[in-house]
């Protein structure tokens, strides 16, 4: 069939079904809907789609669209179940058991006739990785059973007006529930609260005498203070007392009306800072805060927050990291990198990166970037320190290592997974290999990872299209090498099994003397340094051009400003694979 996505922003989701679709043999194309914008109408006049799925709308569908054409709907909440804020309710009243359905458009908001529902489970996780993981999982398989049933022509949708269905109306979740008393909530309520609204919108709170909006909630075993306290901070997060323990917070974003730039979602320790140096918050204070480090490897048994750890179960080490927003500035990649040289010193024959549920790597930190006095200087720097990575992990010749997606990959963070040996991902997980939506050339070696994985032509095609690419279509490319077909909570349990079995198995000594000697015939055609000199002399020209693309495109996305109502690819940039 010919099939419309109709979305408000090509998010996590939208990605996720228009790849799986086209994997299940639809003709795919996509639109964004905007209020007032008549790019909707055209777009579905010119596409004449047999079908309209809306994965994610935040405004109204016209009239004019529902009305002539079937169009579904997903809403992330049970038959019945029916207002704006559905998974901020359902974490708030801690269900453990929520569901996905698949509704037709109407007149009447989420109360249109049933196509399909699915349940998920409920663990306690941020509201953004329960989207992208066991929510998006069970939307899918709702939205491929709705157009399974419509396109079968015989199937009759359960009307909401059936007595079988609860109908419940639930408001717009807003502020005043999640206002945490810190004098009061106990830690897993205010984990729970913080959780609620990550990513979106935040919990908005006032901290040293200025409002910010919280994002991210992380439990703290030791730390105590005064409720409500700022105890101290670690790898950009600020630890905060609550009336019965403490929370790890790892970003802020300053509310506009605050006085402190840049109002978007960053690393919290460096928005106190900027908030200090613009008199909003007391400069004493925030440099009082002393940094609490932590070792790589923590104990099992430790409940708190890092961004990057290590252990070991025999031969095998695994290296998680885990950013918000999968986004790296420079900061985190030089930890990241650090870590890496650790794990290198450690007597192991395989290495695993990566391994958690949510984003592998997004790459570059873009909201650092815009933040910073001379974005062109940050995002140089970042790309470096990006670079830096990804090449510590091709000149690994002494071990195997494994990138373990759990998650979503994109630009320099899917190159990062494919300077690995193997790639194991997650059933799906999307990647995006490529940079062209941003306005950019790309570096972190891809021009030698992604050809060599898939070939000169393909990698031509897949960075000129950029397009998401889901794991069906990864793994007949050759981008990834093993997929499992296993729970988000399921994940990183299977990745520990297969890894130690890989690392027991049979030949493994062969194939690390295999990649070795690989490693130096290529250096030999052509070397690592020289991939670099031409993707960051490209980078470079973009980077310190004010009027280049990528400036505005940044700006925009950081900001959550839709750039266009189409995601048809950009006007392709010339390959370079030299």
């Amino acid at each position: 069939m010919d099939i419309l996505l109709v979305a408000s922003a090509f998010n996590s989701l939208c990605q996720r079904l228009y790849a799986e679709l086209a994997d299940a043999g639809h003709r795919v194309d996509a639109v964004l809907a905007r209020d007032g914008d008549g790019a909707l109408r055209a777009a579905v006049a010119e596409a004449g789609p047999d079908l309209i799925v809306a994965p994610m709308l935040r405004t109204a569908l016209p009239e004019e669209v529902w009305s002539r054409h079937t169009c579904l709907v997903v809403h992330p909440g049970p038959p019945g179940d029916r207002g704006p804020s559905s998974l901020d309710w359902a974490i708030d009243s801690g269900a453990r058991r929520w569901a996905v359905t698949v509704l037709q458009a109407e007149a009447g908001m989420d109360a249109g006739d049933v196509w399909a529902s699915v349940p998920f489970d409920v663990p306690p996780v941020g509201k953004s990785d329960l989207y992208r993981g066991e929510l998006a999982d069970a939307a899918v398989a709702a939205v491929l059973l709705a157009v399974e049933r419509f396109a079968s022509g015989d199937h009759k949708p359960l009307s909401q007006k059936d007595p079988s269905v609860d109908v419940v109306w639930r408001d717009a979740f807003r502020q005043d529930r999640r206002r945490i008393d810190w004098a009061a909530d106990p830690t897993e309520t205010v984990l729970r609260k913080l959780r609620g609204g990550d990513s979106q919108p935040g919990v908005l709170d006032g901290l040293l005498g200025a409002e910010f909006f919280l994002h991210g909630g992380h439990p703290e075993d030791e730390l105590r203070g005064a409720p409500g306290a700022l105890l101290g901070t670690r790898a950009g997060a600020v630890c905060r007392a609550t009336a019965d323990g403490a929370v790890w917070i790892p970003e802020l974003r300053p509310r506009r009306a605050s006085g402190v730039p840049a109002p978007w979602r960053r690393p919290a320790a460096s928005v106190l800072a900027d908030a200090a140096r613009v008199g909003a918050v007391p400069a004493d204070r925030v440099a009082a805060l002393p940094e609490v480090p932590v070792p790589w490897e923590l104990p099992e048994d430790r409940r708190t927050w890092t961004d990057v750890r290590y252990r070991e179960a025999g031969a095998v080490g695994f290296l998680h990291f885990g950013f918000p927003g999968g986004a790296m500035s420079t900061g985190q990649c030089r930890r990241l990198l650090a870590a890496y040289r650790h794990a290198l010193a450690r007597p192991t024959s395989v290495l695993v990166l990566g391994g958690g549920r949510d984003f592998f790597s997004n790459g570059i930190h873009l909201g650092v970037i815009e933040a910073a006095a001379v974005p062109a200087e940050e995002s140089w720097a970042n790309i470096h320190a990006m670079n830096d990575v990804v090449e510590a992990v091709l000149r690994t010749t002494d071990r195997l290592v494994v990138a373990a997606l759990g998650g979503n990959a994109a630009a320099g963070g899917a190159m990062l997974a494919l300077a690995a040996d193997e790639v194991w991902c997650r059933s799906g997980v999307v990647l995006n290999p490529h940079y062209r939506r941003m306005g950019l050339y790309g570096s972190e070696y891809w021009t030698y990872t992604l050809p060599r994985r898939v070939g000169t032509g393909t990698a031509e095609r897949l960075t000129s299209e950029a397009l998401p690419v889901g794991t069906a279509q990864a793994a007949r490319l050759g981008l990834v090498d093993r997929v499992l077909r296993v729970p988000p909570d399921g994940f990183a349990g299977e990745v520990g099994r297969l890894a130690c079995a890989l690392a027991d198995g049979p030949g493994l000594r062969a194939r690390i003397a295999v990649k070795e000697a690989a490693r130096r015939r290529d250096e030999a055609v052509r070397p690592l340094s020289d991939h670099r000199r031409a993707e960051l002399a490209r980078m470079r020209k973009v980077f310190f051009d004010r009027g280049a693309p990528y400036h505005a495109l940044r700006g925009a996305f950081v900001r959550k400003n839709p750039q266009g109502s189409s995601v048809r690819p950009l006007a392709p940039v010339s390959w370079d694979g030299r």
